[in-house]
């Protein structure tokens, strides 16, 4: 049996995180299905795992964590196997300093600039067989490039975002941003050669093709 638990499937962005982490740092886990259709994720069994009925819970033996993010840094705090596993730099006060600032950035400025795109044109489309309002895509879209022209100038300098090494700062950015790819307004990110540059060097890690081949989300 697995050693660790993963509520939710890689469908779910947030998900998804937790897993390319645990994929990172090689560990074996499982899946379990939560059916979001028939809200199992707001049930009684799944509140007791994640009491806001959030998707994705983890379970490593007899700890039960929620919150992706909270999630991904104990599995690389916990089983990375060697210093080119440790993806928050902890080994260096500066470096883990720069992981921390992107991946909060990421939150607090990226995500929230992207999220009504991923919304609007890949989850409502397939959950509800909506079609995009263009009003909040077209307001999103200008909010998200005053962010892109943050991310072009930092990645002018560094081939990623803490950098010039992969970490959880780049990770972090993965789910969304693929999704946000296969949607006709990937083509913002043309505008933006470094970032567009940043992308595919991102997408070249192998945990991360393993994990997007079974993230499509389907109606």
């Amino acid at each position: 049996m697995a050693p660790v638990k993963v509520f939710g499937s890689a469908v779910f962005a947030n998900a998804a995180r937790v897993m390319a982490c645990l994929e990172e740092v090689r560990v074996e886990y499982e899946v379990v299905e939560v059916d979001y259709m028939t809200k199992e994720h707001k049930g009684l069994k799944h509140l007791a795992r994640n009491p806001f009925g959030q998707i994705p819970a983890f379970q490593d033996g007899d700890i039960m964590l929620f919150e992706s993010r909270a999630i991904s840094k104990y599995v690389l705090r916990k089983y990375a196997k060697s210093a080119q596993d440790d993806l928050l730099r902890e080994g260096n006060p500066e470096e883990a300093a720069m992981v921390d600032v992107w991946t909060e950035v990421e939150v607090h400025h990226y995500l929230p600039a992207m999220a009504p795109i991923f919304y609007e044109c890949v989850v409502y489309p397939a959950r509800l067989g909506t079609t995009p309002d263009q009003k909040v895509v077209d307001e999103s879209l200008e909010k998200f490039k005053k962010v892109l022209d943050v991310y072009e100038a930092r990645l002018s300098k560094s081939n990623y975002l803490a950098g010039d090494f992969f970490s959880f700062a780049d990770l972090n950015h993965f789910p969304f941003t693929f999704h946000i790819m296969a949607t006709p307004h990937a083509s913002v990110f043309d505008m933006y050669p470094h970032v567009k540059a940043w992308w595919e060097r991102v997408m070249e890690r192998p945990s991360l093709k393993k994990i997007s081949a079974h993230m499509e989300i389907k109606a």
